[in-house]
């Protein structure tokens, strides 16, 4: 079999090679330097022939199975490609051919991205998840910016110490309602206790605390709830203040002129 099988690719070895003949000789071979083609449709020609190459092979590098080192080898040709392309699109510029460069789409990713580099050298399908560069073209999050002391005393002001903050006149009367609500379960759960405990020989309790009706010490509950919150230190306004500063500004321009007209009346 495998020498029928040789005789065959022999048999169509030649047929391909007459057929190469009569068709005009031997077998056309690219320039290998773009600038040695003067001919607009055969630069098309041979850059149509380098895109074909390329999509072949970005097509292989996308197998990860393929091993490290045939992975970078894809990787190198490509790129080689890319370039020559590039000399390619230049020349049918020069020859009054369309710009490529400018029209052509860019390179792209299966996702849809554009295809990572650095200084023109791209990476393309599993050569993107080689060692070294996955950590090349890992972006990290931008570290947060460090405040200083001075921004964070910046926000430090009375508020932040609680500075008169019983003063506003909404935190007493809160506070009041709660002592009134608590004291309240306190003396329904004394009565309950004292309802249970009534057919149990348990003592009375004696009230320690006799009510005095000439004890003025504790204010009624109306006249608390009727109190003003007042403020412990006056705090002057910005009109208080202009005006202390005008009376300080009059008392200074007494004082002077007023030690002039005494001098000028004694000489």
């Amino acid at each position: 079999m495998a020498r029928n099988a040789e005789k065959a690719m022999t048999t169509l070895a030649r047929w391909r090679a007459a057929q190469v003949q009569e068709a005009g000789g031997q077998r056309e071979r690219r320039p290998y330097l773009a600038s040695e083609c003067n001919d607009l449709p055969q630069a098309e020609k041979w850059r149509l022939q380098i895109v074909r190459e390329i999509a072949k092979k970005v097509a292989q590098i996308q197998n990860a199975g393929l091993g490290e080192f045939r992975i970078r080898d894809l990787n190198d040709e490509i790129n080689k490609l890319m370039r020559e392309k590039r000399h390619w699109e230049v020349q049918i510029k020069a020859l009054g051919g369309p710009d490529h460069a400018r029209v052509g789409p860019k390179m792209l990713d299966q996702d849809g991205k554009e295809v990572p580099g650095n200084r023109g050298y791209k990476y393309f399908g599993a050569a993107k998840d080689l060692p070294g560069v996955r950590e090349l073209f890992s972006q990290e999050p931008p570290a947060a910016p460090r405040r200083t002391r001075a921004d964070l005393m910046r926000d430090v002001d009375a508020d932040y110490y609680g500075y008169r903050d019983d003063d506003d006149g909404l935190l007493l009367p809160l506070e009041r309602d709660a002592e009134r609500d608590s004291i309240a379960r306190a003396v329904d759960e004394w009565k309950r206790n004292k309802e249970e405990n009534k057919d149990q020989d348990v003592p009375e309790e004696e009230n320690i605390y006799p009510e005095d009706p000439n004890d003025k010490r504790i204010e009624d509950e109306e006249d608390i709830s009727e109190s003003t919150v007042t403020s412990h230190v006056a705090v002057p306004s910005q009109k208080d203040v202009e005006e202390a500063l005008l009376r300080r500004k009059k008392q200074e321009l007494l004082e002077r002129y007023g030690c002039l007209d005494v001098k000028m009346e004694e000489s």
